[in-house]
Order: structure tokens, then C-alpha cells, then sequence
């Protein structure tokens, strides 16, 4: 779903972020600028290594660059305490993992509730979001069963809910079926991408499937630490 004037609601700019590895400085992000726009997909790929999760990391203030900057709806992520970049991940950005990160001794409605719960919304109004998104993702007879009483696919899909029950203005997910064999990441995939539409939260993708990253409305190439388009082959 696209607005008129297509907002930006996440930018980064100039992001530059090292790591130390046995007293050498390893440079993996170097000079990266992006613009996403309100319900937009995009997809980042690039070889193992090249520094894609450190970049969905620093794009929802998980982590901090040693330069540049990260703004999420308008507010610089480095001029925020901890405490206001937490609130600001609950309220506009919904993440969505390799693995679901599910907390096993929850009900897959109280792992999904659980965002407007820290936030302190009512109870009932918390379950009452967390009900309806979980049917939303098919997930409507399972809303008692804990994490290991689901399937692969169930608990990515409840970790999808889990990402939108806050209404987000963006989704970051890092390989979300990447853990997932193809036909049941294919569903989970597909549904992402509907949702992306249905709600209009844009949506962020980190992925080694060339094949997925196609079904984006954009794609970028993260090499040697620069973010630059996908020009397709290799």
C-alpha cells in the first residue's frame, strides 16, 4: 500500500560501523545511505558476511554506528536515551527473525500480546489485537498452544504476528525463512508480503533468496562494506 506523497519513514545516512577481531579493525559497513518509503519492500541480499545483519541492526537502533546516522520516523536514533529508542522500536518497528524467538513458556496469544503488554496497554485491549492478528495469520485454533506444540511454519507465523500486533510503520526481518523448508517458507513469505500490502507498513528484508528478493519492489547489494542496487546475475 503506497500513500500519495510516499513519506520516508526510515532513513539512514553515511552509516560507518567496525568491529574488532584479534586486534584488526574489520570495516563492515562503510558510507551506506538509504531512504524507505511508507509501504514499500525492499530486499537486502549479499554473501554471507557481507554485513547484512549488522545493517537491519543498526537500522532499528539495536546497535549504534561509529558514524552517520539512522533516523526512524522523523527522530535520530544516536540522540535518543536507551529508554526512548525502546519505546520508539515498540511503536514504529516490528522485527521478525531467522528463528522466532518465542518465549516456550507462553501461549503463542501471549508471545504475540506481549509488545502492547510492555508497553502497558490494557490487557483486554492487548489480547483482543493479539486474537485478531493471530487469525490474520491463520493461527485462529492455536491461540493456547505453546511454542513447542507448534509447527515450524506456526511459530514463524506467530513471530510475524508478533511484529505487526504494534502496527508498525516498518518491519525488519533477517532471513524469516531461512529456518523454514521451501514450500512452508514460501507461505510464510507470501503472507509477509500480503500483509506489507494489507497494512502498510513497509517491510524490510534481509535474504540469501534471489528468487524472494524478486517478489520485493526493490533490491539492493551489500559489498565490501557499500550498499549499492542490485544489478541482477552472479
Amino acid at each position: 500500500m503506497s500513500t500519495h506523497e510516499n513519506p520516508i519513514v526510515l532513513r539512514c545516512n553515511n552509516l560507518s560501523r567496525s568491529f574488532s577481531d584479534a586486534g584488526q579493525e574489520l570495516e563492515v559497513l562503510s558510507n551506506v545511505s538509504l531512504e524507505i518509503k511508507a509501504g514499500e519492500s525492499l530486499a537486502i541480499i549479499g554473501r554471507s558476511g557481507a554485513g547484512k545483519t549488522t545493517l537491519l541492526q543498526l537500522l532499528g537502533g539495536l546497535d549504534l554506528p561509529d558514524e552517520g546516522t539512522v533516523e526512524v520516523a522523523g527522530k535520530d536514533l544516536a540522540k535518543l536515551s536507551n529508554k526512548e529508542r525502546g519505546v520508539l522500536r515498540n511503536e514504529a518497528l516490528g522485527f521478525v527473525y531467522q528463528f522466532h524467538h518465542l518465549l516456550p513458556e507462553f501461549t503463542a496469544l501471549e508471545n504475540v500480546a506481549m509488545p502492547l503488554l510492555m508497553r502497558r496497554d490494557p490487557v483486554s485491549k492487548s489480547i483482543a489485537s493479539a486474537t485478531k492478528v493471530l487469525g490474520r495469520v491463520g493461527l485462529q485454533d492455536r491461540l493456547t498452544h505453546r511454542p513447542g506444540e507448534l509447527s515450524g511454519g506456526e511459530r514463524q507465523r506467530a513471530a510475524v504476528a508478533r511484529a505487526l500486533v504494534t502496527q508498525p510503520a516498518v518491519i525488519l526481518a533477517d532471513e524469516p525463512t531461512g529456518n523454514l523448508d521451501e514450500q512452508t517458507g514460501e507461505t510464510v513469505f507470501e503472507l509477509m508480503l500480503e500483509l506489507n500490502q494489507e497494512s502498510g507498513a513497509s517491510l524490510i528484508v534481509v535474504t540469501h533468496d534471489l528468487d524472494l528478493a524478486a517478489r520485493m519492489d526493490r533490491i539492493v547489494e551489500l559489498d565490501q562494506g557499500q550498499l549499492k542496487p542490485y544489478q541482477g546475475g552472479g
